[in-house]
């Protein structure tokens, strides 16, 4: 049994949960900014390219929707960070790890939507096909599968076992 009488598997205190908790979703945020960041980056090029000037305005659309989208993503893939480094010794690590917790979360969920959008137009842009909205919708499915439904499948098909 831990120190705060949960069964936990591990002796920890909430401070110690709190700081393995913290040093595992740096870890994850580290992977989720670095791409976030880079297709950010790569979006706010796109429309000092020549080829902008002539895109239509669906497309256009869609391209402010996406950086917006690869906007809010960054603000909350990064907002852990500063959010740790605003309340930092306060002693409020447990609240801290939750809050971060959710922005990354919040954070791919954007990523997935920017990423889902970024497809749609560079497949409008280099395809103008029908079968463009279903690939994305596929891709959009496969993103889903790996990012939620398969964790959240492990969680409760092990969480079940774990408790019997």
């Amino acid at each position: 049994m831990a120190a705060d009488g949960s069964t936990s598997g591990r002796c920890e205190t909430e401070e110690e949960r709190a700081d393995r908790k913290w040093a595992d979703l740096i870890q994850e945020v580290r992977v989720a900014q670095t791409g976030v960041q880079i297709l950010f980056g790569f979006l706010l090029t796109v429309v000092f390219t020549p080829r902008f000037a002539q895109l239509e305005n669906a497309d256009r659309v869609i391209y402010i929707v996406t950086v917006v989208l690869g906007a809010s993503a960054t603000g909350a893939l990064i907002g852990p960070v500063s959010f740790h480094r605003l309340v930092s010794g306060l002693h409020i690590k447990p609240q801290t790890v939750r809050w971060a917790s959710r922005l990354t979360f919040i954070g791919l969920l954007l990523l997935l939507l920017t990423m889902t959008a970024a497809l749609l137009l560079v497949l409008r842009v280099a395809t103008h096909d029908s079968f463009v909205p279903y690939l994305v919708c596929a891709v959009l499915a496969w993103y889903f599968l790996c990012w939620f439904a398969l964790p959240c499948w492990a969680r409760v098909r092990f969480a079940r076992h774990r408790h019997k």
